[in-house]
Formats: structure tokens, C-alpha cells, sequence
């Protein structure tokens, strides 16, 4: 059994869960005297969503871990099935909250409620569909992959470079967009 890819995993669930936490702080707030900021947060949370879990660490759940738990597992196979068609469902999702809020800050108050309404929508759902993979996948992932498995699955994760995980190699290039949400966003993220 391998500890690795288990790690990264939870870590990312973890970095996810507090850029979804400072969303809703952010939006709870509102833009208050400061929308220029208030809207370019909000909009570097999206697109860190879009570009980290969407892009990532999705599609190498779906790939490399999902499948090999189905195997050896099957008792979880509908959970996993279920968990890929929201990893599906949740790029197109992510990507609607970014055009209402657009919406909102482009066209005024009046759609402010059409975005805040998906937006717990959406809160819930991720949250409900980390809960499914910590509390079903991951435990059976550790109990039926074997050593080959996790070999692959490791290779896989080892690839990520989580934008705001703590202590892991970080990408350069996610700098810019990381103190641009740590500055916009209060805690339990950002500094703003």
C-alpha cells in the first residue's frame, strides 16, 4: 500500500475545500466599496478551480485511481461511476459560474443572486462529492490496490503541482495567480 498518491489526494481535497470556504466568504461579503477587487478575487478563485482541480487532479482520479478501485472493488464501482459523471458535470459548472459572474459584475446587481444561487448549488455538490471520495473510494483504495496499482497511481499524482498546497514544488507560473488570491480573499486563504 502506498501513502503517496493517498497524500497528494487529501492534500488537494484540503486546498480545494479552502478555496471553496474563501469563495464563500468572499461572496457572503459581497463587493462592499472595493467591487474592482471583490470581482477580480472571486474571478482568480474560478479559474484556480478550472485550472488546478478541473484540469489535475480530476481527470487523474478518473483516469489512474477510479478505474483500478472499480476492479478490485466493486462494491464502490456506482460510487465511481457517479464520481466520474460529476467530475464531468463539474468542469461545465465551474465554467457557468464564471460567465454569471461576469454577468454580475458586467450588468449589475441584478444578477447577483442568479450567481450566488449556483453558487451554493455548486458548494454543495463539491463538497458532497469530496465527502463520497474520502469516505468510499479512498478506504477502499487503500484496502484492494496492489503494489502495481499504486505504483501507477503515484506516477500519476506525483505529476501535480498543487498551486497552493504547502511544502510541495510549486509551478512558477502559478505564483501570479496564488498572491493574486491570497491578496483579494480573507482567511481561511487569502490575507485580503
Amino acid at each position: 500500500m502506498s501513502a503517496v498518491s493517498l497524500q497528494i489526494i487529501r492534500e488537494e481535497h484540503a486546498s480545494i475545500a479552502a478555496v471553496l470556504r474563501s469563495l464563500q466568504v468572499l461572496v457572503d461579503q459581497g463587493p462592499g466599496d472595493n467591487p474592482p477587487s471583490f470581482f477580480d478575487g472571486a474571478r482568480a478563485i474560478l479559474f484556480y478551480i478550472d485550472e488546478f482541480p478541473e484540469r489535475e487532479h480530476h481527470p487523474k482520479e478518473s483516469e489512474h485511481l477510479f478505474p483500478r478501485v472499480a476492479q478490485r472493488a466493486p462494491h464502490v464501482a456506482e460510487v465511481i461511476a457517479r464520481l466520474d459523471a460529476e467530475h464531468v458535470r463539474g468542469e461545465a459548472a465551474v465554467r457557468e459560474l464564471q460567465h454569471l459572474l461576469l454577468a454580475w459584475e458586467l450588468m449589475g446587481e441584478g444578477r447577483r443572486e442568479v450567481f450566488t444561487e449556483a453558487l451554493w448549488r455548486y458548494l454543495a455538490f463539491y463538497r458532497e462529492h469530496m465527502r463520497l471520495e474520502e469516505t468510499m473510494v479512498l478506504p477502499a483504495a487503500q484496502a484492494y490496490l496492489d503494489d502495481d496499482d499504486w505504483a501507477a497511481v503515484d506516477a500519476a499524482f506525483a505529476t501535480n503541482v498543487n498551486p497552493l498546497a504547502h511544502g510541495r514544488p510549486r509551478d512558477p507560473a502559478y505564483d501570479r495567480l496564488f498572491t493574486r488570491i491570497v491578496m483579494r480573499v480573507k482567511s481561511p486563504l487569502g490575507q485580503g
